[in-house]
């Protein structure tokens, strides 16, 4: 069985969020991004089925920006197998 995860690129949790100056968002120049924690519990889940012998790989989405490909190394370097990022009208496809 393949094991699909999708990743969300989110504010750190620990950053403090602004205002933007047109108050109709959120400031994101130089704020730390990192990927949303109930997406990590996703793939930590991920992770306990492969190890079990449940799952034969874990494949890792994002839809977003291309900021988003750290998120999704991220998520490779702790277990995937196979990753996809899709913005717009492009995608790119990271690991094996």
């Amino acid at each position: 069985m393949k094991v699909l995860v999708g990743v969300k690129r989110v504010i750190d949790y620990a950053a403090k969020v602004r205002v933007a100056s047109n108050k109709r968002g959120v400031e994101l120049t130089n704020v730390k991004m990192s990927m949303n924690p109930f997406c990590e519990i996703a793939l930590e889940e991920a992770i306990r089925l492969k190890e079990k012998g449940a799952a034969s790989e874990v494949v890792v989405v994002s839809v977003g920006p291309k900021g988003a490909q750290e998120q999704i190394r991220t998520a490779l370097a702790l277990v995937g197998t196979f990753g996809l990022l899709d913005f717009s009208c492009w995608t790119v496809f990271l690991g094996e």
